[in-house]
């Protein structure tokens, strides 16, 4: 089991900026900074890192993916529409992925440094609303019925 990751940033503050508002959706907050590190996590234990990095020179991100679960749906649209409005570019709007499973929903932005970043949630649309989706169906046809 994973303790806790991190990640290597270019800006510290433009990060941890940006970090603080896309995670919100997800339950995260900030839990602890010192120095050029922050950490964010859903309860007391940060899980999530960001800093600027120990070693010089340019940041590699290509190679990195942190996927976070979302409680919801709805989470992983507030996710992705928090990324992009705080400068993160797209890399997979919101859906379904059905070729991990077909409850697999999820987004993908690139950081503010290129990391590949995603909020996924692996539960059906709830019953409720799926059962208020096809109820709304069903009326607008016996509408256009008449």
């Amino acid at each position: 089991m994973i303790d806790h990751i991190s990640l290597g940033v270019s800006d510290f503050k433009r990060s941890q900026a940006f970090y603080k508002a896309v995670l919100k959706p997800l339950g995260f907050k900030l839990r602890m900074t010192f120095g050029e590190a922050s950490g964010y996590g859903v309860d007391d234990h940060p899980t999530f890192w960001i800093g600027t990095p120990e070693y010089s020179g340019p940041i590699q991100g290509a190679g990195t993916h942190v996927a976070f679960v979302a409680p919801d749906r709805k989470s992983v649209d507030a996710f992705y529409k928090a990324a992009v409005k705080h400068g993160a570019t797209d890399n997979g709007k919101p859906g379904l992925r059905p070729q991990y499973h077909e409850n697999y929903y999820g987004a993908f932005v690139l950081d503010l440094d290129g990391h590949r970043i995603e909020a996924c949630c692996h539960l059906p649309v709830a019953k409720k609303a799926a059962a208020k989706k096809k109820a709304a169906k069903a009326k607008s046809k016996s509408k256009s019925r008449r």
